[in-house]
């Protein structure tokens, strides 16, 4: 019943991206501007329980919730940056809509930077505001119980706010899960229309709609490519979630590592011509890689282990580590086929550093 309802909302989530940006835009003001502002009074809520002394066995604040390095072990530390990284996964969505932007040159990069500082804000807010009104203890509302953990927020959506307002929580969560989805389906689709106008790709997936103005054939490819992955891991995982977000950590550490060593290659002939350069496209882009790629080795390590997932194996070894490691050799198996058959992107005749910049339909024509 789970996959099915989850593949209900992939189809009506795939159906309003291949609607247009305008439509993807409004929809996504009204879910996420909605769960921000539920979640704000939630933990306003959960501040005056504990300032009133209503609240159950929680914590004190300590600072020391902010040092990753206060005696956690490698694979608790390692499985919640992988965990983080998830979290923030989908900011970088508004940089591949670059060209569908009001201010191209301005606007994705301020909205970029908006995202995660809201996204970061919202988590600390929350986090503490939990901690210090359940606690981590393990009976009771405490976060350490394991009849908790699956939902934190279902165990505590009436008591912090109520009856009727928990019932909004709730639906602030399913807002959050249907604003995700198309999260997923925006850059994938933007991301394999640039590959196939490039050739990287297929050359169908750099169509155009001509009335909705979106790769629609893209979109419908992610969409595709998303409820497969999930029915696969929920039949093989009862627990798919959790693996599932391992997963797409170690895949997430992959691309945004190789993007940052990519930014560095790619300017390398300015990085030293100003201090501004020496930050923004040396040092930051830099650091940044090297950490990723740090996680992302650690994470295919502890992969291995089922104890560090839901428990799921397949001959002993962890299923996040098929399921992220796993789908990289995929997409390596897949690039080799492309590199074979279409080599013009692989052999650097379609995109140089002097290639201009395809801005529609009619260029992605003129370039086949």
């Amino acid at each position: 019943m789970n996959i099915a309802t989850t593949l209900v909302f992939l189809a009506v989530a795939t159906w309003i991206s291949g609607r247009g940006i305008t439509t993807s835009q409004r929809i996504q003001f009204v879910l996420v501007g909605f769960q921000m502002v539920v979640l704000l009074v939630f933990v306003v809520a959960a501040f005056v329980h504990v300032a009133s002394g209503s609240a159950p066995a929680g914590l004190a604040f300590d600072p020391s919730w902010f040092n990753p390095f206060s005696g956690l072990a490698l694979g608790a530390f390692v499985v919640g940056v992988t965990g983080s990284i998830f979290a923030f996964w989908g900011w970088d969505t508004c940089l591949t809509l670059g060209e569908e932007s009001k201010d191209p040159k301005k606007t994705p990069g301020r909205a970029g930077l908006l995202c995660v500082v809201s996204i970061l804000v919202t988590y600390l807010l929350v986090a503490v505001a939990v901690m210090m009104y359940a606690g981590v203890g393990e009976e009771g509302l405490g976060l350490g119980n394991p009849d908790n953990s699956e939902n934190v927020f279902g165990a505590l959506a009436e008591p912090v706010l109520g009856h009727w307002a928990g019932m909004l929580l709730f639906l602030a969560v399913f807002a959050s899960s249907v604003a995700s989805l198309q999260t997923t389906f925006l850059p994938a689709a933007r991301t394999m229309l640039a590959m196939g106008a490039y050739r990287a790709f297929p050359r169908k997936l750099a169509e155009v709609n001509p009335r909705f103005l979106v790769p629609t054939y893209a979109t419908v490819v992610a969409g595709v490519v998303t409820a497969v992955f999930y029915t696969v891991v929920s039949l093989l995982s009862e627990r798919a979630l959790l693996d599932t977000i391992a997963a797409l950590g170690i895949m997430i550490c992959w691309y945004y590592g190789i993007t940052a060593f990519a930014c560095v290659w790619y300017f390398r002939h300015e990085l030293f011509t100003s201090a501004r350069n020496v930050v923004f496209k040396f040092l930051f882009p830099l650091l940044g890689g090297i950490m990723l790629a740090a996680v992302f080795v650690i994470s295919v390590g502890e992969s291995m282990n089922p104890d560090n997932g839901s428990g799921a194996s397949i001959g002993g070894i962890g299923l996040v580590f098929f399921m992220g490691f796993g789908v990289l050799l995929l997409g390596a198996v897949l690039m080799v086929i492309m590199r074979l058959r279409q080599p013009d992107f692989f052999l650097g005749r379609t995109l140089t550093r002097d290639t201009p910049a395809l801005s529609g339909e009619a260029d992605v024509e003129a370039r086949r």
